[in-house]
């Protein structure tokens, strides 16, 4: 071997040592989706079909991991998200409390704000329903009612989107709820035992008795193809128009192209025929916003929610 052909393979070795071991492409190896509830709703399910395309993508283990931790904090779910490292392993599915109340709210592991949206891809189909032989048939006519009447309402917790938003169209429209509490169910029994006049559930629970049930008002940006009739909360009152959503979050570090491939078969997955399904059988709506998207809607969402927190001062 000649001296020229030594000194290039000595130049290659050490150019190979400064640059260090290849990158692995990701992923390359498991992937967990955090889910701050319990198993079986809709962020659950249709975050299970994200996984699922996930893994025959790519080719790795991915895997829903339910971490449940009550609507107004601490998250653990969400601190597991927040505290492990930005590369795109640990992805969060949350609702708005999570990315936009829990850096508010004292939770140390979330502040300042840790979490970037991939995007937005489900709003629960929330709406306000009575029973049939409640003496009124519209959010105006139960605001009438309410000003003479006590009207009990049920709710899944004050600290949730649209909990908020009732009360303060409750404000805006000058009557008083005669009493609120939290359920853990708030489905067809609720309302025909009496146990609440008005109740604010989703609309998949309240599907099976839909022929008799009155549904007020829909607390979503758009109307529920199941009740095409009923009027959302932003038609009846644009300054509350918000709506209760869910999304796939990363820390803010995680590299674009991490970002990028978890988006692409986010968005496939929640746009394909089964995941429509669920939107036709629950009253659903999902769909696919991308990042930029979902960060323009956070802002605003803070906006409205700002204004709800001032109206229910």
């Amino acid at each position: 071997m000649n001296t020229k052909s030594i000194l290039a393979g000595a130049f290659a070795l050490t150019a190979a040592a400064l640059a260090g071991p290849a990158l692995a492409e990701y992923p390359e190896k498991p992937v967990s989706f955090i889910v701050p509830w319990p198993p079986g709703d809709l962020e659950d399910v249709l975050t299970r079909m994200i996984a699922e395309d996930f893994q025959a993508e790519y080719g790795v283990s991915a895997a829903v991991v339910n971490k449940p931790g009550g609507g107004g904090g601490p998250f653990p779910g969400a601190i597991d998200v927040a505290t492990a490292p930005a590369d795109g392993y640990t992805i969060g599915s949350f609702v708005p409390a999570v990315p936009v109340i829990g850096h508010e709210i004292g939770i140390d592991e979330l502040t300042p704000a840790k979490f970037d949206p991939i995007g937005i891809f489900l709003t629960y189909p929330f709406v306000i329903a009575t029973s049939m032989d409640a003496p009124y048939g519209s959010m105006e006519e139960l605001a009438a009612y309410a000003k003479e009447n006590d009207v009990a309402l049920g709710h899944f917790g004050d600290v949730l989107t649209p909990t908020q938003v009732t009360k303060a169209f409750a404000v805006n429209a000058g009557f008083e709820w005669g009493s609120d509490a939290a359920f853990d169910a708030l489905d067809c029994n609720t309302l025909a035992s009496g146990d609440a006049d008005v109740i604010n559930t989703t609309l998949q629970l309240i599907l099976p008795c839909l022929d008799s049930v009155k549904v007020l008002m829909a607390v979503t940006d758009e109307r529920i193809s199941l009740i095409p009739d009923t009027p959302t909360i932003g038609e009846l009152d644009e300054s509350l128009n918000i709506a209760l959503w869910n999304g796939l979050f990363v820390t803010k570090d995680t590299p674009a192209d991490v970002r990028e491939k978890i988006a692409a078969v986010a968005e496939k997955t929640v746009m394909s025929e089964r995941a429509q399904a669920v939107a036709k059988e629950t009253g659903a709506l999902v769909y696919w916003m991308d990042a930029d998207a979902s960060a323009a809607r956070i802002a605003t969402d803070q906006e409205t929610g700002a204004q709800i927190s001032t109206i229910l001062e």
